[in-house]
């Protein structure tokens, strides 16, 4: 079985990435404008995230957006904020179980195998998540990358990744290592070993009987 070492590394991987996922995924900087031509202008940044876009002024001032109607969005957009929510729901619930059947708690009771189990099926819940997650920003960057190298787009719109898709980058595959390490807990089978071994060498034949008579 993993040791206790290995599953408090990899649930506080799997926590950071959590962390990670939802900070990502709730800042605006998922694509931000691309300054590429010949007429370059730096007054003002434009970023854009699932939820919100941005214009960050070249005084400091940063004002945003909410999107106002989810139907009137991309269907990628719309599909990478349901795979994001749908990785980070499945994170936690992958942190929740793991946390029931690490060795340091005391939760599931002292039977070693079942806490394994449980160990090891909430690392398999966390690499699900961690799929998702990865899933979600590598198809935002597919569709950031073909937009930019299309003729059609114009070059006042063409955008590039932003700090927020890094860091949920970083977060998915911090989950898939500290699921992978909390996957490790799968129990082996092991021989049942008998309490008392019998001695060898030794005879278990009971002593002849004495034939002699005492008077």
């Amino acid at each position: 079985m993993a040791n206790s070492g290995i599953q408090l590394l990899g649930f506080a991987l799997s926590l950071v990435g959590v962390i990670a996922l939802i900070v990502g995924t709730i800042l605006p900087q998922w694509k931000m404008s691309a300054y590429i031509g010949d007429n370059i202008i730096t007054a003002v940044a434009m970023y854009q995230g699932l939820w919100m876009s941005c214009a960050f002024q070249s005084t400091g001032q940063l004002q945003c957006k909410i999107y106002d109607s989810i139907l009137q969005l991309d269907s990628a957009l719309q599909a990478t904020r349901a795979l994001m929510i749908v990785g980070i729901i499945v994170s936690i619930a992958g942190l929740g179980v793991a946390t029931m059947g690490m060795k340091c708690t005391t939760c599931g009771g002292n039977n070693k195998v079942r806490k394994s189990r449980t160990a090891m099926t909430g690392g398999i819940i966390l690499l699900i998540g961690a799929l998702c997650a990865v899933v979600a920003c590598s198809w935002f960057a597919h569709n950031v990358i073909r937009a930019f190298y299309n003729p059609y787009t114009p070059v006042n719109t063409k955008f590039e990744f932003g700090a927020a898709i890094f860091i949920a980058w970083g977060g998915s595959f911090l989950d898939v290592l500290g699921g992978a390490m909390l996957a490790s807990s799968c129990p082996r089978s092991k021989k049942p070993v008998p309490k008392y071994p019998a001695m060898s060498g030794v005879s278990t034949r009971s002593p002849p009987s004495s034939t002699k008579e005492y008077v």
